[in-house]
């Protein structure tokens, strides 16, 4: 059985190990907010494990929703810590279940599908994934701005997973999955059998900008409503945002080599665009 407090430091050290960018930019939160983002961060590593690492991912997952409808009603895992941190959040903050369900029919997505035929399907799938943690933290970061940010939210989720499909091209391929919409690789004349060869070609690289600047154009959507976080969690907000766009910058420096490097934002990079952000 764990106190509320060894709960939260389960969930620190979850997202210390797996998210070094979220763990840098959130620390930056004030104590109780900040432990808060830990636990939300914890519930969705949770998820995403049981669907990349489970060795019965459909069967683990469907009892995990149920684990969570308990939750909800009042009824978890005392001896689990991310259960009994979250139970803290959700008694402290007006958090909104849907947005977890979401997250969880998203992670259902990666166990049916592993091809997109449209980029209008891969951003349904973005924000089930990814734009969904951002409206799930919006009650912590800015409890009354909720509205206001949501679209922005919204955005910066598709903007941060897009980033994480164009980053983890190679890893996604070993696992037999291939987030680049089939209707902009035909656009672009890139063929599946190119793709599994690994060529860096110029039907690739097109493919792999295309969606970068789609990716930076929800970036600039998220940053026109930025200013509305209290000041509180502007900046890791902020902060998060430069470091995960960053990627974008550091994959064109290394010639879009995705297939057997997975890129990342310097140490000293990271000072130098927190310190001009």
């Amino acid at each position: 059985m764990y106190d509320v407090k060894e709960a939260y430091q389960y969930c620190e050290k979850v997202i210390a190990h797996h998210s070094k960018t979220f763990y840098k930019a959130f620390s930056m939160l004030p104590k109780d907010e900040r432990k808060a983002v830990w636990a939300v961060y914890a519930f969705c590593r949770t998820v995403d494990d049981i669907v990349d690492e489970g060795e019965n991912p459909a069967a683990e997952l469907a009892g995990f929703k149920r684990e969570f409808e308990h939750f909800l009603s009042g009824v978890y895992d005392v001896s689990n810590p991310m259960w009994v941190a979250l139970h803290d959040v959700f008694r402290r903050y007006e958090m909104d279940e849907q947005h977890f369900r979401e997250l969880i029919k998203g992670q259902e997505m990666d166990l049916t599908t592993n091809r997109y035929e449209t980029m209008n399907e891969l951003l349904n799938y973005c924000y089930h994934v990814a734009s969904t943690v951002g409206l799930m933290l919006l009650p912590i970061l800015a409890p009354r701005k909720v509205a206001v940010l949501k679209d922005g939210a919204i955005s910066l989720g598709l903007a941060m997973q897009i980033t994480n499909i164009l980053r983890d091209i190679g890893e996604d391929l070993e696992r037999n999955r291939i987030y680049l919409p089939e209707d902009v690789m035909e656009d672009h004349g890139l063929r599946k059998e190119s793709l599994w060869s690994e060529r860096v070609d110029a039907p690739f690289v097109e493919v792999w900008e295309d969606l970068a600047r789609q990716a930076e154009g929800f970036y600039q959507e998220a940053f026109q409503t930025m200013n509305e976080y209290p000041l509180y969690s502007r900046i890791p907000v902020k902060s998060a945002a430069y470091l995960y766009r960053e990627i974008i910058t550091v994959i064109r420096s290394k010639q879009h080599r995705v297939f057997h490097e997975k890129h990342f934002v310097a140490d000293k990079t990271k000072q130098q665009l927190l310190v001009n952000m």
